[in-house]
């Protein structure tokens, strides 16, 4: 069966055809990447699809969304779009769908995807436990959080809002960030430090601790300066960026109490070179008495282009058992 799979973070919407068979994902075409600017509503994006793939869409569609999901009414936590389930046969002329929270999708491309799609980062180089649980996190638009459960019977997801747990700082400079950001707001959670934005509020603080002025950049530009290396105090923002990275994996998992860790997201496989070279690994240990504990927790990042919709087709035929 063929399904219409959208992936829609704050920032971009992703689109693709998935055909789905026996509670799984068989194939995946490739994906039209839309920005969220540019479109009013999901609708009119998804007809832009529509017209870009020149046939008819599919009857069902697979939707990940940046938000909770539930209720009448979803509205993204940093997107301005606003889906009423109810009027999706309506809206999008799908006769069957699923709704999940972005994250979960990810859980389900997690569960589904094979060892190739997964890149070592710490602990044992094993591959993922098939029984018990997985915690999987990555930062984006905003930090997203979910869990896998994996047992004799195939497996379960756990959608959670773990990126707006408080952030716990490990050392001034880490203190400073809080500082600076508590000007602004009341409670620092996770995601004010670790998601693209938050590339903005580290560079400035070092800017501060270094005693020099810098001129205001957005996040875009920053990531663009950090991973080009062109500006010395850019790159350390993203070395710092990926130290508390690995700090709050770390403790995703003491609460998860998993047997592995994945990391995804936006950014993540940007990330990918940053991680490997960082204080990633040593941060995601650090828990004190519980040390030897996180060593032996098998740490991946997956490297599968489109996990959002893959997971949200897996999502799919998991829910209508197809």
């Amino acid at each position: 069966m063929e399904v219409v799979a959208v992936d829609i973070g704050g920032t971009h919407a992703r689109f693709a055809v998935a055909e789905v068979a026996e509670g799984r994902v068989v194939s995946i075409a490739e994906p039209m990447t839309q920005k969220v600017a540019e479109h009013p509503s999901l609708q009119l994006a998804w007809q832009a699809f529509g017209d870009s793939l020149g046939r008819p869409l599919p009857k069902a569609a697979a939707i990940a969304v940046a938000s909770p999901v539930g209720g009448e009414v979803i509205k993204l936590t940093n997107n301005p779009w606003i889906i009423r389930p109810a009027l999706i046969p309506e809206r999008l002329g799908a006769e069957t769908w699923t709704v999940v929270n972005d994250f979960a999708a990810i859980g389900h491309a997690v569960a589904q995807l094979g060892d190739s799609d997964f890149l070592h980062l710490c602990g044992p180089d094993t591959p993922l436990p098939a029984r018990g649980s997985l915690t999987v996190c990555g930062p984006g638009t905003g930090l997203g959080v979910a869990q896998v459960f994996r047992h004799k019977g195939g497996y379960d997801i756990i959608a959670t809002e773990g990126g707006h747990v408080d952030f716990a700082p490990l050392d001034p400079i880490e203190d400073a960030f809080v500082k600076r950001l508590r000007r602004e707001y009341n409670r620092v959670s996770t995601e004010r430090i670790v998601a693209g934005p938050a590339i903005v509020a580290i560079y400035e603080t070092l800017a501060e601790l270094e005693k020099r002025p810098v001129p205001r950049h957005s996040d875009k530009e920053l990531w663009a300066l950090a991973f080009e290396g062109k500006d010395s105090l850019a790159v350390a923002a993203l070395d710092r960026f990926c130290l508390s990275l690995g700090a709050v994996a770390g403790d995703l998992a003491l609460a998860h109490g998993p047997t592995g860790v994945v990391i995804a997201g936006g950014l993540g496989l940007r990330l990918k070179d940053h991680l490997l070279q960082s204080g990633f690994g040593e941060r995601f240990v650090a828990k004190g008495r519980f040390r030897n504990l996180m060593a032996s927790i098998p740490v991946k990042l997956i490297t599968h282009p489109q996990p959002g919709l893959y997971g949200a087709a897996a999502a799919f035929a998991q829910e209508h058992a197809l």
